[in-house]
């Protein structure tokens, strides 16, 4: 029962989107089932931090990496906090716990190069497919959005007039982003063939399979990895690494990182500042290259 009554304050409390509770759900399961085969123990309310420690070494054992499982025990650590508010629990067996050393990845973005030869006219055909999938490239890079916010963009959610959209970020938060006129010339040309398909099951949603349904998530990065692999050699080519490259090319050409928090959705600079790396490489390059005490 304190399991359902979790994912229930995820969802109507915390607002987390179901992909992010289902991660939760599968994490709390997988050490629930764990707890049952190994201690003979029916509820994960009562454990202690052995036990736990039991499963990180499994983790561990079974070459999952450290991220993933850092991952795993902070959906239990979030559980476990859970349980301490509404008062199921003394303690939180995960107090003392620290977390597994992790490299640090960096992502590189996209050049800005790559991004315009990627969007090359002639990468397309002149299909239905073909305009959805630059549309997807140009919507991704102009905006900034997420993938899940890509999927979920309804039709009212275009505003010619203004040349802006509205987009659902994280926690049901609203936000609205500008379009550039090159945006709004491939979504009426996507408009012109989507109109087309002999039937639309998804009639609010902007972006379809070719079938008329709501496009999905995994398809989103296919289309990504698919296009920039014809002009890039990074390893990942993910719409992920898009919103990297709107952000880092923004403040590469003088953006105020405030807005550019505003325009990602981000609750605080803290998450911004991560994309602001390449540009201080920019300013140093800039600084390098006119401060007259350098020439």
């Amino acid at each position: 029962m304190s399991i359902k009554s979790f994912i229930d304050y995820l969802q109507l409390e915390k607002k987390y989107s179901p992909n992010t509770i289902k991660a939760y759900e599968n994490d709390i399961t997988s050490f629930s089932d764990y707890n049952k085969n190994e201690f003979d123990q029916s509820s994960i309310n009562k454990v202690d931090y052995s036990q736990l420690r039991s499963w990180i070494v499994k983790l561990v054992e079974s070459k999952i990496s450290n991220r993933s499982i850092n991952r795993k025990i902070s959906s239990l650590n979030t559980y476990y906090k859970f349980l301490l508010k509404i008062e199921k629990i003394k303690k939180n067996p995960l107090d003392n716990h620290r977390a597994l050393k992790t490299k640090k990845i960096i992502q590189l973005p996209f050049s800005e190069k790559e991004v315009i030869s990627a969007l090359d006219i002639n990468n397309f055909q002149n299909s239905f497919e073909g305009k959805r999938d630059r549309l997807i490239i140009e919507m991704l890079y102009s905006t900034g959005i997420r993938r899940i916010e890509l999927t979920g963009l309804k039709i009212k959610d275009i505003d010619f007039s203004s040349k802006r959209i509205k987009v659902l970020g994280k926690r049901n938060k609203e936000r609205f982003i500008p379009m550039l006129k090159s945006t709004i010339s491939l979504i009426n040309e996507y408009m012109d063939y989507r109109n087309e398909l002999n039937r639309i099951k998804s009639k609010d949603f902007l972006f379809l399979t070719s079938k008329g349904e709501k496009i999905y998530e995994n398809l989103v990065y296919r289309i990504t990895n698919k296009y920039f692999d014809y002009v890039s050699t990074k390893v990942k080519k993910s719409p992920h690494i898009l919103r990297h490259s709107f952000a880092t090319h923004l403040l590469n050409n003088g953006a105020d990182l405030n807005a550019v928090k505003d325009l990602l959705g981000h609750s605080s600079l803290a998450a911004t500042q991560v994309y602001t790396n390449r540009s201080i490489e920019e300013i140093k390059k800039v600084y390098s290259n006119t401060h007259p005490r350098n020439k």
